[in-house]
C-alpha cells in the first residue's frame, strides 16, 4: 500500500479482477443479416460496430454477414462501399482483409416472395460454407413502413422458424420507431408475431445500449449510499434531458410526422425515466427488469393537458456555435405553415409509494444551445438549519448529477466548511468518470446492442407490454396536441441557439439548468 495514500483501492475490495469484467458468454456460430444494406444507418453504424466487434474478437468463430436490399449490387461492389465508408470514418483498417471474406450481398425485393426464396436459398449456401449452424440475427434497418411486409415474407418463406432441439435460433432486430401511436403498435406487433414469437423479436433502443446509462443501475442498486434516499422522503425532484444543437438535418419527412414526442420521448426518454425510477428486480435478468419497468409505466399518473405540465416548442432561425442557422419551416422539406413540435417539457408524475408527489421534469428538443444528456437527482433542503443565526439565509442542497453526454460523468455536491477567520460554508463536489482508468474494451452503442442480440440477452431491449405501456400513456397527448383548434397557439417559438421556450423555463425549477457544464 502506497504510505502516501491513505485509500488503498484493491485493500479495501474496491476493484474487481479487471480479466473477470473481460468474461462474456462466446456468441453461437450465426448469419447476420442486414435489410437496408444500402442504406445510411448500415454504413454510419452497423457495419462499424461489427468490424469493431470482429477486431475485438467478439463476434463468433464461425460467421458471415449478409447485406439485402433494393440495389443492384454484387458482393465485390458492396465490400468496396463498405471499405470506402470505414476508410472515410478513420477506422483502422488492419483487419479488413478478414473481416470481408465473410462480407455478401443480396438484391432483395421487399414485397416480392420469390426474392426471399433467392435469399433463403443463398443463406443455406452460405450456412454450410461458413458452418454457422442455420442461426440468424436479421436486422431490419429499413424505413418503418417495410417492417411488416419484411417480417410476413421472413415468416413464409421460413426464415423465422426455430428448432430448438437442434439449438438451432433466429432473432430479429427492430429500428425505432415501433409504430406511430399505439393502435399502429399492436398491428404491427400482431404482424411481427405472425412468423416471430416475442423471444425473437429484439427491439432496439441505442439509448439504452450506453454503457453510462446501464451505469445508472448499477449506481443505484450496488450501492447503499444512494437508495435508502432514493424516494419522495429525500428528493425534492428529478430534471431527466437530452437536448440536442442540430436541427432536423436531412430528415424532414420522417420528422414532419414525428416530432419530439414521438422521436424522443415514446422511447428513449420513457427509458431513461424507467432506469431512474423503476423498482429493483431481484435479479439482474431480462424478463425481471422488464416486469419492473413495465409496472413502473403503469403507474404514470394520467396527463392533464388543462395545467402546465406540457409545452411544445418549435425552433426559430438562430445563433447555434457562432454560425447563423434557419428556423424549422425554413428547412428543406418543411411545411412553411408547419406546426410539428421539436422541443417539449413534460412534468410527470409517478402514482405509487416511492414516488408520490416528487415532479419528473422531462425535457428534449433540437437546435438548442448545446448537445447535453444528463440526469438531475435534487434532493430536498434539510429540515432544520442550526447555521442560521451565523449563516443566515438558507443553505445549498445537495444535487447528484449523472452524466451521459459529453461528459460522461457522475457528480454529487455537498456543504463543507470554506478554510478562513470567520464560520462560513462552501459548496464542494465529488465527481466520477465513468472512463478514468478505464483499462477494459469499451462498447459503444452499437456494437453493446448488436452483441447482446448474438447472445440474446434481451435485457436493453422492449418487451411488447412496455412499448404499448408507453403508447397508452402518450396516445391522449398526441390526440390533443394534433387535433385541438388552437395548435398554433400552444406551440411556442424559441430561437436556434436558447434553452427552449421561455414558457418551459418558467416551469422548469430554479437553478435545474445550470450554465457551466461540470
Amino acid at each position: 500500500m502506497d504510505k502516501n495514500n491513505i485509500f488503498d483501492e484493491k485493500e479495501h475490495g474496491a476493484v474487481i479482477a479487471d480479466d473477470f469484467c473481460e468474461i462474456e458468454r462466446q456468441p453461437d456460430p450465426c448469419t447476420i443479416i442486414i435489410f437496408g444494406a444500402s442504406g445510411d444507418l448500415t454504413h454510419r453504424k452497423l457495419i462499424p460496430a461489427l468490424y469493431n466487434l470482429f477486431c475485438n474478437k467478439r463476434l463468433p468463430d464461425h460467421y458471415c454477414i449478409v447485406g439485402a436490399s433494393r440495389t443492384e449490387m454484387d458482393d465485390s461492389a458492396f465490400r468496396s462501399k463498405m471499405h470506402q465508408r470505414l476508410t472515410d470514418a478513420g477506422a483502422d483498417l488492419k483487419a479488413w482483409d478478414e473481416f470481408e471474406a465473410c462480407l455478401y450481398y443480396q438484391v432483395v425485393s421487399y414485397d416480392n416472395p420469390s426474392s426471399y426464396k433467392l435469399l433463403s436459398s443463398r443463406l443455406a449456401d452460405l450456412d454450410l460454407k461458413h458452418q454457422t449452424g442455420g442461426n440468424r440475427v436479421i436486422n431490419l434497418a429499413i424505413p418503418p413502413s417495410l417492417y411488416a411486409t419484411v417480417s410476413l415474407e421472413l415468416g413464409r418463406v421460413g426464415l423465422a422458424a426455430e428448432d430448438m432441439q437442434k439449438g438451432q435460433w433466429a432473432r430479429l432486430v427492430v429500428e425505432k420507431p415501433f409504430g406511430y401511436d399505439l393502435r399502429s403498435a399492436r398491428k404491427l406487433n400482431a404482424v411481427i408475431h405472425e412468423g416471430f414469437q416475442e423471444h425473437q423479436v429484439f427491439r432496439i433502443d441505442h439509448y439504452m445500449a450506453k454503457q453510462t446509462v446501464q451505469n445508472i443501475q448499477v449506481l443505484r442498486f450496488a450501492n447503499a449510499i444512494f437508495e435508502p434516499l432514493w424516494n419522495r422522503n429525500y428528493i425534492d425532484y428529478v430534471r431527466i434531458n437530452a437536448s440536442e444543437d442540430l436541427g432536423i438535418e436531412d430528415r424532414a419527412g420522417y420528422y414532419e410526422q414525428s416530432g419530439i414526442l414521438r422521436d424522443m420521448f415514446q422511447n428513449h426518454m420513457m427509458e431513461l425515466l424507467a432506469l431512474v425510477a423503476a423498482e429493483p428486480p431481484s435479479l439482474f435478468e431480462a424478463d425481471m427488469v422488464r416486469d419492473k419497468k413495465a409496472e413502473l409505466f403503469r403507474n404514470l399518473r394520467p396527463f392533464s393537458l388543462e395545467d402546465t405540465s406540457l409545452v411544445l416548442g418549435q425552433y426559430e432561425g438562430g445563433v447555434v456555435g457562432g454560425k447563423r442557422v434557419p428556423g424549422y419551416r425554413e428547412e428543406a422539406g418543411v411545411d412553411p405553415h408547419s406546426l410539428t413540435p421539436t422541443y417539449a417539457l413534460m412534468r410527470v408524475f409517478i402514482d405509487n409509494w416511492r414516488w408520490q408527489g416528487v415532479p419528473f421534469y422531462i425535457t428534449s428538443g433540437k437546435r438548442l444551445k448545446r448537445k447535453v444528456t444528463r440526469i438531475d437527482i435534487q434532493f430536498k433542503a434539510i429540515p432544520h438549519s442550526m447555521f442560521r443565526q451565523v449563516l443566515g439565509g438558507s443553505i445549498g442542497t445537495n444535487r447528484l448529477i449523472i452524466g451521459v453526454y459529453p461528459q460522461e460523468t457522475i457528480f454529487i455536491n455537498f456543504q463543507s466548511m470554506k478554510p478562513g477567520p470567520r464560520f462560513c460554508l462552501r459548496t464542494a463536489g465529488l465527481h466520477f468518470s465513468f472512463n478514468k482508468g478505464q483499462e477494459g474494451t469499451k462498447l459503444e452503442a452499437y456494437e453493446k446492442a448488436l452483441l447482446d442480440a448474438l447472445i440474446g440477452d434481451q435485457t436493453l431491449f422492449w418487451r411488447q407490454d412496455g412499448l404499448e405501456l408507453c403508447w397508452s400513456f402518450l396516445d391522449p397527448v398526441l390526440d390533443s396536441c394534433e387535433v385541438c383548434d388552437n395548435r398554433f397557439k400552444n406551440l411556442h417559438p424559441y430561437p436556434a441557439g436558447s434553452l427552449g421556450p421561455q414558457t418551459a423555463l418558467d416551469i422548469l425549477p430554479l437553478g435545474s439548468w445550470p450554465e457551466k457544464p461540470l
